[in-house]
């Protein structure tokens, strides 16, 4: 059986979520591989640096809200200046511990962001994702 996503990037500050995310995410047929950067910048970065290479452009990226120097919310005002194919190919769930509507409309409001989240991810969840 295939995997629904061949490339999934998790955004977190927090090693243990991501720890964890990446088990989750990478069992059963949700993903193939995942890429994991612990700052926005970081993962900023890597989409920049592989903008070319289209295999290494994730399918899909979970991004935290909150975190230190740049939140979810400044990634999503960069990830607006990367290319095209870029932008295009990925797809946007935030993840939050926040319950604020605030964050929540923030976000749905965003062309980039596809769903909003609450954590931990779970694997009912990911299995009801279909974006």
């Amino acid at each position: 059986m295939s995997t629904r996503y061949p490339l999934v990037m998790l955004v977190d500050d927090n090693e243990l979520d991501n720890f964890i995310n990446k088990k989750l995410v990478e069992s059963d047929t949700f993903a193939t591989a995942t890429t994991i950067h612990t700052s926005a910048e970081s993962a900023l970065e890597y989409l920049k640096n592989n903008a070319a290479d289209n295999a290494q452009i994730p399918d899909l990226i979970f991004l935290d809200i909150m975190m230190p120097e740049m939140d979810g919310f400044g990634f999503l005002d960069a990830f607006d200046k990367l290319p095209e194919s870029v932008r295009s190919k990925c797809r946007i769930v935030m993840l939050s511990t926040s319950d604020s509507f605030k964050d929540l409309n923030r976000a749905n409001q965003n062309k980039y962001v596809k769903r909003f989240l609450n954590k931990p991810l779970n694997a009912q969840i990911l299995a009801a994702l279909n974006i």
